[in-house]
């Protein structure tokens, strides 16, 4: 059985569409990852999967049951993590644990061997409140109270967003533990590098999916030749790549300018030393942002088009 199914899924506030008729499928097991920058509609998503919004249009079903109709019975078998800090501040961090255990009739000891490997990390401060912890202990509380009442699936809503580098890795390596007991994980995050940690990744835009693969199947749907450049001005340079007609997919990606070429590159790279002597063009294989920037560019222009 799939672990979600959705089709159509359709969600509108006035003016704006936040999810356009989109369809996927999680399977049992999985941790699936839904890639995109803010306002790509990932928090919505999260929202409807988890029974907090209702859509506007589409089917969408849960571990068999429905969001809507069924709502009870998806918060019973969920663990939901939201994107912002949502624990009782004034709370110490064992009363915030105790809190959600009663909530779902269950106690710390009955079922602390679900959250040993990460309430270990912070149960050194358990009489601390809180509001009062660092991003990444906030996190791992949330995680803790998040999977506390032993759910089915479990939701992350960009868990590790401002959140310090070794404390992201290591909220990734529990999660890594906790998928390969068999949970199902499904989590939003705006950072393209975490792509490689899930077994598949949605990549969103603009309330649109453009492309759901492995992350090796992402990198692969670029067909076209991508390069690198970099230069002494490498802003000078970007803008004088994005004048070429022959040029597309242009991009800084930290020191570097990627672009794709639809003409000779050889040619374009003598053109390119040219314009800046100290300037260099090597190939270079595509990644998961290069994709994403590609085929969002190419939403951008469709929508263009029509307009």
């Amino acid at each position: 059985m799939k672990a979600i199914t959705a089709s159509g899924l359709t969600k509108r506030y006035k003016n704006v569409t936040a999810l356009n008729s989109i369809s996927f499928e999680v399977a049992e097991g999985e941790m699936f990852g839904f890639i995109g920058p803010d306002g790509a509609g990932k928090t919505s998503l999260f929202r409807i999967m988890t029974s907090l919004l209702v859509p506007d249009d589409g089917n969408i079903t849960v571990l068999g049951y429905n969001p809507v109709k069924d709502y009870k019975a998806i918060r019973r078998i969920s663990g939901y993590m939201p994107g912002r800090f949502s624990l009782y501040p004034d709370l110490t961090v064992e009363e915030n644990l105790q809190f959600f255990a009663s909530i779902f009739k269950t106690s710390i000891e009955e079922n602390y061997h679900l959250v040993k490997d990460i309430y270990s990390h912070i149960e050194p401060f358990k009489n601390r409140r809180a509001g009062k912890l660092s991003g990444g202990m906030k996190q791992k509380l949330a995680l803790s109270c998040a999977l506390i009442h032993k759910p089915d699936i479990l939701f992350l809503d960009e868990p590790t967003t401002g959140v310090d580098p070794v404390s992201r890795q290591e909220f990734w390596e529990m999660l890594g533990r906790l998928k390969s007991e068999g949970l199902t994980i499904v989590v939003s995050t705006p950072y393209m590098d975490e792509a490689s940690r899930c077994d598949r990744v949605a990549m969103m835009h603009d309330g649109n999916i453009l492309a759901t693969d492995t992350p090796s199947g992402i990198s692969q749907l670029l067909t076209i030749p991508l390069f690198k450049a970099t230069g002494s001005n490498n802003y000078q340079l970007l803008k004088w790549l994005r004048d070429r007609p022959y040029v597309a997919d242009v991009f800084p990606f930290g020191q570097e300018v990627h672009f794709s070429c639809t003409g000779s590159i050889d040619n374009l790279s003598k053109e390119i030393c040219e314009f800046d002597s100290n300037a260099s063009v090597h190939s270079v294989q595509a990644t998961v942002e290069d994709v994403f920037l590609h085929l969002s560019q190419n939403l951008i222009n469709s929508k263009s088009d029509v307009l």
